[in-house]
């Protein structure tokens, strides 16, 4: 599904992030990203978003090489992208509008978005929650609906940054039963090396 060889990434000319950074998931595959603080694990993220692009080697994601903006329209439709920081997710009123505006960018009409949202809330143990205002959410409460709104685009691949991190004890294990219950491929960055065992099948150190 993704393929990137020979990555090489500086923010600054002297400040090396990855260098000859190799990196592949396939079909069914659910990995974890670990390493230190400015390791470079949110970057390989980006790279395969195309928010940033590499000085050298080649970003191959679902057997086509992407390298120019308009390369990376498909991946975007295709590839769901959970951010670190919830706020960064969440920008719409209600709960409601954050999860079906996604379906509604990808072409969906009123009713089947709305569809969608009933069901992803029932897919996450949310139901009830379509009228509430997300600004007034539980730091918890925000990731699984950001987790929600990401899901309801039904992305072929998931990455997810760091979707412990911040949460309480019973918000982790609801998040890792969510992970155990969906079909897609993901890679996750987490420094909690105990939860992610719980779901991925390796992990990968950067």
């Amino acid at each position: 599904m993704i393929e990137l060889e020979n990555i090489r990434f500086a923010y600054k000319k002297n400040e090396l992030v990855l260098d000859n950074f190799n990196f592949k998931i396939k079909k069914n595959e659910r990995l974890g990203l670990i390493g230190a603080n400015g390791s470079g694990k949110t970057t390989v993220f980006k790279i395969i978003m195309g928010l940033l692009k590499p000085q050298h080697g080649k970003v191959i994601i679902f057997n086509k090489y992407r390298e120019s903006k308009e390369d990376f329209i498909e991946v975007r439709e295709r590839i769901g992208y959970l951010f670190q920081d919830s706020d960064n997710q969440l920008f719409c009123p209600t709960v409601e509008e954050d999860i079906a505006f996604g379906p509604l960018n990808l072409g969906k009409n009123k009713e089947e978005a709305l569809e969608i949202v009933t069901e992803t809330l029932e897919l996450v143990g949310m139901t009830g929650f379509e009228k509430r205002v997300t600004y007034n959410l539980s730091q918890g409460e925000k990731k699984i609906i950001s987790f929600a709104a990401v899901l309801a685009m039904e992305p072929e691949l998931l990455l997810l940054d760091e979707p412990f991190a911040s949460l309480d004890e019973n918000t982790v294990k609801r998040m890792v039963n969510i992970l155990n219950n969906i079909e897609q491929a993901y890679i996750i960055v987490s420094h909690n090396k105990e939860f992610l065992n719980n779901v991925v099948n390796k992990s990968y150190y950067i």
